[in-house]
């Protein structure tokens, strides 16, 4: 059996550490503080609308910019900025300052005065000057408004002492270099320290390039004053201030290469001198450099040419992490005794790629065991590479691959066991419904969440999944909800955002639009793939069957329907119906749902934002767009009398393996 050393992913959730300190269950967060207003027809918000497009254009470019529009002392003038990650790509920077820039409005109405966190950006805009910024932020940046997110997981008693000494070492140290960094436009370090013989402690710093570096370091004393404030040690942590941030991990989070990306700032930028100094420099740098790069281009080419499968997706796969195929790899006999010969009283699914058993190894832990159809024409390399870069994700609301098989035709998947098996087990049955009380869905609905977020934003490298519905969600002991199958998935480099296709694969009622009728798709295919299920949850109905029984379009034309008449209760499930206190809860899911399918993918929510407007009851929701109709989708209705035969021989062709137990 392989030795896995595999990292805890970082799981966000809302914990309250005293009085003075704001905590939040996210990546993403809004400050809106109750100062002076502004109203929308006003000069302020034609102002702030010119500003986020310029911060918006900007990210294409910049890792920093600030800027102000409007005239003189006017009243109406406003002054903002944007910080990005020093060590993210221009791609994910861009993403996140675009995403801020178009929310940050609909979170913080009429506010003069907003700030949005994440873990990749920051972006904040104010009726005051900020830049230069000597006293990093007194309107909002007071010691007892920082954001704080927290690893639940907690360093064991035994290390607790010495991981507080080298905590404590680590981020003086990481403060003080971030402080004193001497790059050209950026104020960012990174450090690492161990604690242990096997375990090691990663830190990273970062202040607003218009810090003097006493104010730098200052913002970030208080930051330290805020990990000190935690009553126990968590095994990782993030704080942020609107000038400064810092975080912490068991595991490397950051970029050891960091892109360089350009620090602008603005009207109050730096010298002209010392730009054309750096630039010179540059230059030679870069001429120093061309005969390596040319070498490295031509060592890229014939990587890519190995890797064939890989090639559409613009990855490369590195086996030097922290996971190697032989890590990963299990022998053929273990797998055939866990199975019991892979009996048919063992089996527990069959699918379009091979049949699903039940086992148990020597250790008594249960596993799932995928044994793929001979006919797949992937190649040994190709397919341990796709399952190291599948075993990486992981996450709690992702069923975890364990390890693989290989031996002479077979190909075996090993996954954790999920003994409640999938969603639609309970949905589509009138008697175990009972079990999905409102509690439970809205704990399955926020776990799905959760996992789309990982994918989407949190792994490297980006993952869409392609085929999200309720027979692949799947329920642990716990009823928490794991996100499997990714035998459709499609992995998306660094700065990738969108992608399309000749062959479409997929479930009928489940696909977007564009991706349907065009072969695009994007993280805004896998919202509007949630916003059915979302749907379904709600409603107890799987969305084609509902077309058959009451005769509608589907589901969702039913759900638009009974929201424009102002009768949207009349989707819920029954087993549902009974609490009031339930119902504003409920409607906004549904209103959630349909904001996810509306036709226009740029008006779905992303992710993120879906899991903040789901922990923020006070939120304030756009109203939804009417949604397309399948019977608008000429290219689905070819293929809806062979729609199990097209998507089997599609998904045949694609590079990732599926990965699930059922």
């Amino acid at each position: 059996m392989p030795s896995l050393n595999i990292p805890l992913c970082l799981v966000l959730f809302l914990i309250s550490q005293s009085n003075r300190i704001t905590v939040s269950a996210l990546d993403d967060s809004y400050y809106c503080p109750n100062t002076t207003t502004y109203s929308t027809n006003s000069s302020y918000h034609s102002n702030l609308i010119l500003l986020l497009s310029t911060f918006s254009n900007a990210s294409s470019k910049y890792g920093f910019y600030n800027s102000s529009t409007g005239s003189g002392s006017n009243s109406e003038r406003i002054y903002g900025l944007f910080m990005c990650r020093a060590d993210i790509s221009r791609g994910y920077c861009q993403d996140c300052v675009t995403t801020a820039a178009k929310n940050i409005i609909q979170f913080c109405p009429g506010r003069k005065t907003a700030v949005f966190w994440s873990d990749r950006c920051l972006l904040r805009y104010t009726n005051r000057s900020i830049f230069p910024d000597p006293d990093y932020g007194s309107i909002i940046n007071k010691p007892d408004r920082p954001y704080v997110v927290r690893n639940p997981i907690q360093i064991t008693s035994d290390e607790q002492t010495m991981f507080k000494q080298k905590l404590g070492e680590l981020i003086d140290d990481v403060a003080t270099q971030a402080a004193s960094d001497p790059s050209i436009g950026k104020k960012f370090a990174t450090r690492e320290a161990n604690f242990t013989v096997n375990k090691t402690i990663y830190a990273s710093a970062q202040c607003i390039p218009d810090l003097s570096s006493s104010a730098c370091l200052k913002c970030l004393r208080i930051v330290i004053k805020v990990f000190h404030k935690f009553h126990d040690e968590p095994m990782g942590a993030r704080v942020q201030f609107p000038s400064c941030l810092m975080r912490y991990e068991e595991y490397p989070f950051y970029n050891s290469k960091p892109p360089a990306l350009s620090y602008n700032q603005g009207h109050n930028g730096i010298p002209k001198h010392v730009v054309l100094i750096f630039c010179v420099v540059v230059a030679i740098v870069l001429l120093f450099l061309l005969s390596s790069g040319l070498f490295l281009l031509l060592l890229r080419r014939r990587r890519r040419k190995r890797n064939n499968t890989l090639k559409e997706m613009n990855v490369t796969v590195d086996l030097s992490g922290i996971l190697t195929a032989e890590s990963l790899q299990y022998d053929f006999s273990t797998i055939e005794a866990a199975t019991n010969c892979f009996s048919m009283e063992n089996k527990i699914g069959v699918g379009g790629f091979g049949d699903v058993y039940k086992g148990e190894l020597v250790t008594g832990q249960e596993i799932a065991v995928k044994r793929l159809s001979r006919r797949s024409s992937q190649g040994v390399n190709e397919f341990k590479n796709e399952v190291v870069l599948v075993a990486k994700l992981q996450h709690k609301n992702l069923v975890r691959l364990l390890g693989f098989c290989l031996e002479g035709e077979e190909k075996i998947l090993i996954y954790e066991f999920v003994p409640n098996k999938s969603l639609d087990y309970f949905l589509l049955d009138t008697k175990k419904q009972a079990a999905l009380s409102w509690s439970v869905r809205d704990k399955i609905i926020r776990g799905i969440v959760r996992g789309l977020v990982y994918l989407h934003e949190d792994s490297r490298p980006r993952i869409i999944h392609r085929d999200l519905k309720a027979s692949n969600i799947l329920l642990d002991k716990d009823m928490n909800s794991k996100i499997s199958d990714f035998g459709m998935a499609r992995i998306f480099g660094v700065d990738q955002t969108e992608g399309s296709t000749g062959i479409i694969v997929g479930t009928y009622g489940y696909m977007s639009p564009e991706y349907a009728m065009h072969g695009q798709f994007s993280v805004k295919s896998d919202v509007f793939s949630f916003g059915v299920l979302l749907l379904e949850i709600i409603s107890g109905k799987r969305n084609r069957s509902f077309y058959q029984e009451d005769k509608f379009d589907d589901l969702v034309a039913h759900a638009w329907k009974l929201w424009k008449d102002g009768k949207a209760m009349e989707l819920v499930d029954s087993t549902l119906i009974g609490d009031s206190n339930l119902r504003s809860e409920i409607m906004r899911c549904i209103h959630i749902g349909l904001l996810c399918v509306q036709n226009d993918l740029d008006q779905r929510p992303t992710t993120a934002l879906i899991a903040h407007i789901l922990s923020t009851a006070s939120a304030t929701l756009p109203e939804p767009n009417q949604p397309a109709s399948y019977k608008d989708y000429t290219r689905i209705e070819k293929m809806d009398q062979h729609t199990s035969k097209s998507i089997r021989s599609s998904v045949i062709q694609e590079p990732i393996t599926e990965v699930y137990p059922r």
